[in-house]
């Protein structure tokens, strides 16, 4: 062949760059037995696999926090990564959580020198807010960080994607198998974008696996592991389930808000947050669509039991979900036709060509804090300290037709109206209601809402009542002491910095 191609060609000049043909296998060798075709991406380690992907020091590695508080993924690989040698490495998780505390000392080695994540808690951040890393973390959303991948500061060379089933030319879900934790849409961003793909795989199942939420042409290598993550630890923490008084008082203003905001209507749509009174406020809306007859078109984001129940309900036409909070919404994405895996790219990216946090009329949405200017704190708490996430929490207000802010007036004897945020992640221009369970404040920038809420008979306050009344009941915080070294930047969904948090003093 090659001799007949050489005779063919013997008269022809090749423009510069082209080669003439000289085998089917020649730039194609695992295409030379059916062994190597099939089982090429196979690897029989994960060491196996992180040498062949060409990762080297300085190169930057990302993961998904699908799992929350049960990941076993991150901890896994980057212990991997430090007994082979590795250093100087960016970790660019979507999140990380209180489980991740073993990363600190692999920060410490200097394994690990520069984080972008959407958040982080616990013993990890404690020591990122009092000053382990030489080099400011990045804090993006979960759509912001989308936007700093396309746009080329984020750069993904070799994605550690856990999934828990996958076959072996590397199609994938995590609705099959042992360990499910439902809408791998953080994990879809990743195998499309990242510069080479593992996947650590609990289950190895006969090809094709479906449904492929990542499909074999995205992905490198696939490898086995015993277990990628407890699907029982994604529902703790800020995605719980609440059966606190306070919380559910609060639950159901903010179900009335939604009720009597002027959006409440046939084909309206709708996201909840995490967040104890967050995720409860679905649970007062059942009665209040019955009463009225209404339907919403679909619900989005974080999908929870309570979406679940609503939409089998027949009062949500659609759910679109890009990460599931509990077992009942990752059961229903397996099952319903009507529940839709979406990546994060699809959710919330302001540069994508579509998102549809753009097209929600009302979501709700937790604070740590909000000042008198509706600015709203999700990542620091009342001493400085981070031990939050950004998540879509900017991208949702700015999108949504009215974004509704839950929380008490006071956490443990700490205001969470304030005069002035500790650290800003979401503007208040795009927050139009605050809701407590000492009253409501409306943002002056969304005057007919406060009208319809007051005519209502609902307890609407200004911003600067209910910062007062929480004063009255606690005094004036004393100030965070910080020193002037800056930990973090607050990424906005544009890549603009919005904040930095300082560290803390002691």
């Amino acid at each position: 062949m090659t001799h007949s191609t050489e005779a063919r060609l013997a008269d022809v000049s090749l423009p510069a760059g082209l080669e003439a043909f000289s085998g089917v296998t020649a730039r194609a060798p695992h295409l030379a037995t059916q062994t190597q075709k099939h089982g090429r991406k196979l690897a029989a380690s994960l060491e196996d696999a992180i040498r062949a992907s060409g990762l080297k020091n300085g190169m930057t590695i990302s993961f998904h926090h699908a799992f929350r508080e049960g990941d076993k993924t991150i901890n896994f690989v980057v212990d991997k990564l430090a007994a082979m040698g590795f250093r100087d490495l960016t970790l660019a998780p979507s999140s990380l959580l209180s489980c991740n505390f073993p990363l600190i000392e692999h920060i410490k080695s200097g394994v690990i020198r520069r984080i972008y994540t959407s958040g982080m808690r616990g013993k990890l951040a404690d020591a990122i807010s009092h000053g382990l890393m030489e080099t400011p973390i990045n804090v993006h959303s979960h759509g912001g960080r989308v936007h700093l991948i396309d746009r080329g500061e984020l750069t993904l060379d070799v994605a550690f994607l856990g999934v828990s089933t996958a076959d072996v030319f590397g199609n994938a879900n995590a609705i099959s198998g042992r360990s499910r934790c439902g809408s791998l849409g953080y994990a879809m961003v990743d195998a499309a974008r990242a510069g080479k793909v593992i996947l650590l795989a609990e289950e190895i199942v006969p090809f094709p696996n479906a449904p492929a939420s990542i499909r074999q042409d995205q992905v490198d290598f696939v490898v086995k592991v015993d277990q990628i993550g407890d699907p029982s630890k994604i529902s703790v923490g800020a995605a719980r389930m609440t059966s606190n008084p306070r919380e559910l008082l609060i639950a159901r203003l903010a179900a009335e808000v939604m009720e009597h905001a002027g959006l409440f209507e046939e084909g309206f749509s709708l996201q909840t947050g995490t967040g104890g009174s967050a995720t409860a406020t679905t649970r007062f809306l059942e009665d209040r669509m019955v009463k009225k007859g209404i339907k919403a078109a679909f619900a989005l984001g974080g999908i929870t039991g309570p979406i679940v129940d609503l939409h089998q309900k027949g009062l949500i036409g659609r759910i679109i979900d890009t990460q599931s909070f509990d077992a009942v919404a990752a059961e229903s994405l397996r099952v319903n036709p009507e529940h839709w895996e979406i990546s994060t790219n699809t959710y919330a990216n302001l540069t994508s060509k579509g998102a549809y946090c753009d097209r929600v009329d009302m979501v709700i949405l937790s604070a740590l804090e909000i000042d008198l200017d509706f600015n709203v704190n999700v990542i620091t708490g009342s001493d400085g300290v981070m031990r939050g996430a950004s998540g879509g929490h900017s991208d949702v207000a700015a999108g949504a037709a009215l974004a509704i802010v839950v929380g008490p007036l006071i956490r443990s004897r700490i205001p969470t109206v304030v005069e002035k945020c500790t650290t800003v992640v979401t503007p208040g221009e795009t927050i139009g209601v605050l809701v407590t369970d000492h009253g409501i404040a409306v943002n002056p920038n969304r005057p007919e809402v406060a009208e319809r809420l007051k005519a209502a008979g609902l307890p609407v306050m200004t911003i600067e009542e209910l910062y007062a009344r929480a004063i009255s009941l606690t005094g004036k915080p004393q100030p965070i002491e910080f020193l002037d070294r800056v930990v973090g930047l607050i990424r906005y969904r544009d890549g603009t910095v919005i904040d930095a948090v300082r560290q803390v003093k002691g």
